[in-house]
């Protein structure tokens, strides 16, 4: 590892707190002259809003080049669904994504199911970073790499943390994408129910709006310590490609997504600030993984919202019940 690199991880906090630090991502950006910089920065702004809106989604995971000789790769699995993309916050420095999954059962009822999250932060000084085996802290972005960058925090379902990352919006060839340094994330729940032999991705994340919508491309290291060994040293089982395809679609009950939203709205802002107090009270947040539910919290505050929009529950009273869960799960 170069001088230059180990010095930046050490001030990104990084290079102690993981058995196997991810490297940053690109150098600082160039200077701007006032008028390129703001003309960049409404640039960035656009491709994030335009994320929003009503989509046909298929989901591509594909296992490629396996990185041990005794790791054989898993088949290629490819589904999908519909989901709309709301905008929650929009502020010149901070834009909210939330994503609501709508499906329809066997009888063609449609339910709505609160998704993951996205928040983007414009130059920020920190980034909410797992850590591997439940625990995500707050790293500090160098200093000489915020400017002109967003980070984006990755939640889960229930508003716990997932990962996050920082990078710049660039265009090449014609095309915009952002790319996020490495980072590390916790297993998605189509690999945790396998129990396979690494326990986490080291991952580069990219967005690029598209005629059709937009892409979400993730490029993962399958990772796992050495011999099953829980704090032992790190290494790749195998590489893997996602790519989620949004293409923008009408054809599904967008009014259910935005009943939904409209009914628990309130509920999940009060959710998104205990979650807020309990990482900044812990300077980051250790929480249970479970693999069908993301977390130790997911299967009851999912639950807490679904009783609200039923009507079984008040507002106070699911954020009560919520508030307690989260103080229950965070208490290590």
């Amino acid at each position: 590892m170069n001088r230059f690199l180990l010095r930046s991880l050490l001030a990104a906090g990084v290079a102690t707190a993981l058995p196997f630090a991810p490297a940053l991502a690109d150098g600082p950006v160039a200077a701007r002259a006032a008028g390129d910089e703001a003309a960049s920065l409404a640039a960035d702004r656009a491709s994030i809003l335009a994320m929003a809106g009503d989509y046909k989604v298929t989901f591509d995971f594909r296992e490629t080049t396996p990185w041990r000789a005794d790791y054989t790769p898993i088949a290629p699995k490819v589904s999908g669904g519909h989901e709309s993309v709301r905008v929650i916050e929009n502020s010149p420095g901070k834009i909210v994504l939330q994503h609501l999954l709508v499906v329809s059962d066997d009888k063609g009822k449609t339910m709505v199911i609160k998704h993951w999250r996205q928040d983007w932060t414009y130059e920020p000084e920190s980034v909410l970073a797992y850590a591997g085996e439940g625990k995500w802290v707050l790293e500090t972005v160098p200093e000489r790499m915020r400017k002109g960058r967003w980070s984006q925090t990755v939640w889960q379902t229930d508003d716990s943390p997932r990962y996050g990352g920082w990078g710049q919006w660039t265009e090449e060839g014609g095309v915009r994408r952002w790319r996020s340094n490495w980072t590390w994330r916790p297993l998605a729940r189509r690999d945790a129910v396998r129990t396979p032999p690494y326990d986490r991705y080291l991952a580069i994340n990219r967005h690029s709006p598209s005629p059709a919508g937009w892409i979400h491309w993730q490029d993962n290291i399958k990772m796992g310590p050495e011999g099953g060994v829980s704090g032992g040293k790190m290494v790749p089982f195998v590489q893997e490609s996602v790519l989620n395809t949004y293409a923008k679609a009408g054809d599904y009950d967008i009014k259910a997504a935005d009943a939904y939203w409209t009914a628990t709205k309130d509920y999940w802002a009060a959710v998104r600030t205990a979650w807020d107090e309990a990482i900044a009270k812990g300077n980051g947040v250790r929480v249970a993984e479970v693999a069908e539910t993301g977390s130790a919290s997911g299967e009851r505050l999912m639950s807490y919202a679904d009783e609200l929009n039923a009507g079984k529950l008040s507002t106070s009273q699911a954020v009560a019940k919520a508030r307690a869960i989260i103080a229950q799960v965070t208490a290590g």
